[in-house]
């Protein structure tokens, strides 16, 4: 039978299982004001109390509810019984290996918020009354469009993009990230600053829209061209660099509250110092995950000194918490909507982009640049080196990472390429073949099967019909984790469950799913022999949640599921402000103390057999 021994404050039972004995009325004072801090409402008084975890931690066992180890290959038939769990279900804690926390929670680069498919001559309002509030840097900033609806735009004769913005905000640079943060909209100051002229040529991984019948740019920036001109938005300031640390401390809450307690920060872009960011937080002991950092790969920087410094940022071990710098991100290609995604054949609707001539999408890094950075970085030193999470969304863009994973094939690595919305047939194999890591987001509304005609508008009924093919790479025995992209989605992961056996014929299990979310994904951070199940041995990282979502009965509302508990390392990180999960020992002390009105015993305890 297996056991698991959690180290808790929850101050219940010691280490041989038993409850506490009666103390003295003055212990039993003192531990009841820790035990009201702990279950009140008084958050302040809460956040005290963990500071002192760690010097009063109690080996605790739950019990009185159903726990999922993924240990093994039958933990879901077999849930131990073992804190009363009040009904609650456990599992181990949540992995989300492709999520960005800075980026999604930083106030900097979300003052203006525009609607998807709003025609942009009627967003000139929202920038009059946005730019005022904008913090951190000089340049206003914002986004939310589509990029569907400003090329519709366009096509149809309106404006140029930039025209738009410079009639309200000339003097100011404005940039206005689309959606799905693949593009940016830009006024004419913008471009000056970044020095993007008619002059300008094409370069490696990006597309500067012109105005028709000129070499004008018109305000658009597809790909490489609007994360660099970022780069100018977003250079590190002393104010910048503090809203981009309480972002991610309130980013870090959020993942706590969904559950997750490993990430893989998908995008790290150190040339704005986001690693510097990360490593604050773990030196002031705030890091509520454990975070692998996949270092940005920037396109247009020169390769040998990038790939130095690159070397210089490795770290695999870090003594003061559960921080690493061990991946590398690079795009292979772009975006299906904008048609960007490197495909085999050509797309069905054609937005005659500058530079692509066969409307076949692009490359961002092509395949002997990342066969030559995989070759650099996957070993080198004395180290393990990095793994590398390559985007690729595009069928030719899937196939040639693939081929560059074959260039360079050692043991040992742990590459992943991420998104897969189009994947041919005869690449499923090859991800086993390589070991290489499928890693597939479901979580979002585009990637439901009711969204499958926008993808049909784009390359047709026939490719839209395995639009991200998540069933058929699993059981070409890839190994697959399931992740949000978040912002790009929600990072609930229970959306994720449930979107995930909701795909026709390319659904999972939920015991699949599941296992996607928590031991595959600790095999792709390289923690599985510590994390991902729940087994002797092993750091206690887990969650507790309100729904049993492997009881069949439930498979309609695993959606809905609420996260009571998260813990992290054996330390509570996240708790619900009504949760009730209270131990046996606990329970007693309120019976006991009822008596003379300490505390409300039947609040907490009346439920329990």
């Amino acid at each position: 039978m297996l056991g698991f021994w959690l180290t808790l404050i929850t101050l219940a039972i010691t280490s041989s299982g038993k409850s506490l004995q009666k103390s003295s009325l003055t212990q039993k004072a003192g531990l009841l004001r820790e035990i009201k801090c702990l279950l009140g409402d008084e958050f302040p008084c809460r956040q005290d109390f963990v500071k002192q975890r760690s010097n009063a931690a109690k080996n605790v066992i739950y019990i009185n509810g159903i726990v999922y180890t993924v240990d093994d290959t039958d933990w879901d038939q077999t849930p131990q019984r073992f804190i009363h769990l009040n009904g609650a279900t456990v599992l181990p804690g949540i992995h989300d290996v492709h999520i960005h926390p800075l980026e999604s929670s930083s106030r900097v680069e979300t003052t203006c918020q525009l609607k998807s498919k709003t025609n942009p001559e009627l967003m000139k309002d929202i920038f009059k009354t946005c730019a005022p509030r904008q913090i951190g840097t000089e340049w206003i900033l914002g986004g939310g469009h589509s990029i569907t609806s400003i090329l519709e735009h366009i096509e149809k004769g309106g404006r140029p993009p930039r025209e738009i913005i410079d009639e309200v905000l000339s003097d100011v640079p404005v940039v206005m990230l689309e959606e799905t943060s693949h593009s940016v909209w830009v006024n004419s100051e913008a471009l000056r600053r970044a020095n993007i002229t008619k002059d300008t040529p094409m370069r490696p991984g990006g597309v500067i829209m012109r105005v028709e019948g000129t070499n004008e740019p018109n305000g658009i920036l597809l790909e490489d061209e609007g994360v660099s001109i970022m780069e100018f938005a977003l250079k590190p300031t002393p104010e910048l660099e503090e809203l981009n640390y309480v972002g991610l401390i309130d980013g870090l809450w959020y993942l706590n509250e969904n559950g997750i307690t490993s990430v893989s920060d998908a995008r790290v872009v150190w040339g704005r110092g986001h690693d510097k960011t990360w490593e604050r937080v773990c030196k002031e002991g705030k890091l509520t995950v454990r975070a692998n950092l996949a270092l940005w790969a920037y396109p247009q920087k020169e390769d040998a000194q990038q790939i130095e410094a690159l070397k210089d940022m490795y770290s695999n071990v870090n003594p003061e918490c559960f921080l690493r710098k061990n991946q590398i991100k690079v795009y292979i290609d772009g975006l299906l909507e904008s048609t960007t995604a490197a495909m085999q054949e050509p797309y069905v609707k054609n937005l005659n982009l500058p530079g692509i001539f066969d409307n076949r999408g692009m490359n961002i890094f092509d395949q002997s640049r990342l066969s030559k950075y995989i070759n650099k970085l996957q070993h080198f030193g004395d180290n393990d080196g990095f793994d590398f999470l390559v985007h690729a969304i595009g069928d030719r863009g899937v196939h040639e990472a693939l081929n560059a994973f074959d260039d360079s094939w050692i043991s040992g690595t742990r590459h992943r390429m991420t998104h897969l919305e189009q994947v041919k047939p005869e690449d499923f194999n090859r991800f086993e073949r390589l070991n290489v890591i499928a890693d597939i987001q479901v979580a979002g509304n585009f990637t439901k099967p009711s969204a499958r005609g926008n993808i049909e508008s784009l390359v047709g009924k026939d490719r839209a019909y395995n639009f991200i093919p998540l069933r058929s790479i699993y059981d070409a025995h890839a190994h697959v984790t399931l992740s949000s992209d978040w912002d790009v989605s929600t990072p609930n992961p229970f959306i994720g469950i449930q979107n995930a056996i909701s795909r026709g014929h390319q659904s999972v299990k939920v015991k699949d799913a599941v296992e996607m979310y928590t031991i595959n994904a600790a095999y792709a951070m390289r923690q599985e022999h510590v994390v991902g199940s729940l087994a002797t041995g092993k750091d206690a990282d887990f969650i507790a949640i309100d729904t049993d979502i492997i009881d069949q009965n439930n498979k309609d509302v695993i959606h809905k599921t609420r996260v009571l508990q998260t813990v992290l390392a054996g330390e509570e990180v996240y708790w619900a402000e009504d949760q009730n999960l209270v131990d046996d020992a606990t329970c007693q002390i309120l019976e006991d103390s009822y008596y003379y009105g300490s505390c409300s015993f039947d609040h907490y305890c009346n439920a329990y057999p």
